[in-house]
C-alpha cells in the first residue's frame, strides 16, 4: 500500500519508519491501560534509535572509502556508547558504566579481535563494522539482562544479604547466589536463538547473504557461525560483569550500599 503512495527511496523508507513507530506506540498505549507507563522511554528510544541508525549509516558511507583501520575507532565508540547504556540499568550502583564498558570490551572485543584474526570475520569494513556491531550490542544486551537481575536480586534479598554479613560472611559470597542467576538468566535469549535458528526464524544476515548470492549452505553455516560468536561475546561479558559488579554493591567496610529505597 506505501508503495503506491510514495515512489521515491527515501519517502519510502520514512513512511515505513513511521508506521512501525505507530505500532510500537500502540503497544505503549496498551501497555500504559495495565498501568506500565513506558511512554517517555520508548519515545525517546524510537527517535534516538531512527537518528542514531541514519547517522551511522551516513558514516559508514564515508568510512568506506577510508583505510581498514579507521573501523577500529567506530567500533571502539560503539563498545562506550553500548557501555553508557548498559550501565543505566544498574541504577544506584556506583561504577556501573565503568564495569559495563570494561566487560564488554573484553568480552565482545576479545571475541571480535579473536575471528578476525583466525579469519572467521572478514577484514574489510563492510564486513568487519557490522559483524562486530552485532557482537557489540547483543554483548550490551546481555549486560544490561545482568546487570538489572542482580540489581533486583539484591534489592529483594537485601535483609538476608546483612544477616550473613553479620555472621560473618565474606561480601561477594553473601551475594554469588544473585551473581549466578543474573548470569544465567542473561544467557536465556541467547540460548534461545541457538535453540530455534532455522524453526522460528530466519535470521536477517542469511536472507542478506542468499540475496547477494551466496550458497544456500555456506550462508546456513555462516549465520551458526555468527549466533555462536554472539553467545561466546554474551557469555563472557555477562561472566566479567557479575564478577566485578559484585563488589560494587558494598562499602570499604563491606556493607551493603544499595538499599530498597534508595
Amino acid at each position: 500500500m506505501l508503495k503506491l503512495i510514495f515512489h521515491g527511496e527515501l519517502q519510502l523508507g520514512l513512511a515505513q519508519a513511521a508506521v512501525a513507530a505507530l505500532a510500537a506506540l500502540g503497544m505503549v498505549l496498551l501497555a500504559r491501560r495495565r498501568g506500565i507507563h513506558l511512554e517517555s522511554e520508548t519515545l525517546v528510544a524510537l527517535v534516538r534509535g531512527l537518528v542514531q541508525i541514519v547517522a551511522v549509516g551516513s558514516i559508514l558511507l564515508l568510512l568506506l572509502r577510508g583505510p581498514v583501520w579507521t573501523s577500529g575507532f567506530l567500533l571502539v565508540a560503539m563498545i562506550v556508547a553500548a557501555g553508557a547504556t548498559s550501565g543505566r540499568r544498574a541504577k544506584g550502583v556506583p561504577g556501573a558504566f565503568q564495569v559495563s564498558t570494561w566487560a564488554i570490551a573484553c568480552g565482545a572485543g576479545s571475541v571480535i579481535a579473536l575471528m578476525t584474526w583466525l579469519g572467521v570475520i572478514d577484514t574489510a569494513i563492510t564486513s568487519l563494522v557490522p559483524v562486530g556491531s552485532m557482537l557489540i550490542a547483543n554483548a550490551m544486551n546481555t549486560n544490561s539482562l545482568a546487570l538489572n537481575r542482580f540489581r533486583a536480586d539484591v534489592l529483594a534479598h537485601a535483609g538476608e544479604i546483612e544477616a550473613a554479613l553479620a555472621l560473618g560472611a565474606e561480601a561477594g559470597h553473601s551475594v554469588s547466589p544473585y551473581t549466578q542467576a543474573s548470569l544465567e538468566a542473561s544467557l536465556i535469549p541467547a540460548i534461545d536463538s541457538l535453540r530455534s535458528l532455522g524453526i522460528v526464524w530466519i535470521p536477517g544476515l542469511m536472507a542478506g547473504m542468499l540475496l547477494s548470492g551466496a550458497r544456500p549452505v555456506y550462508a546456513a553455516v555462516y549465520q551458526f557461525v555468527l549466533l555462536a560468536m554472539v553467545f561466546a561475546a554474551s557469555g563472557l561479558t555477562s561472566m566479567i560483569s557479575t564478577l566485578m559488579i559484585r563488589g560494587r554493591v558494598f562499602s570499604p567496610a563491606e556493607q551493603l550500599m544499595l538499599q530498597p529505597g534508595k
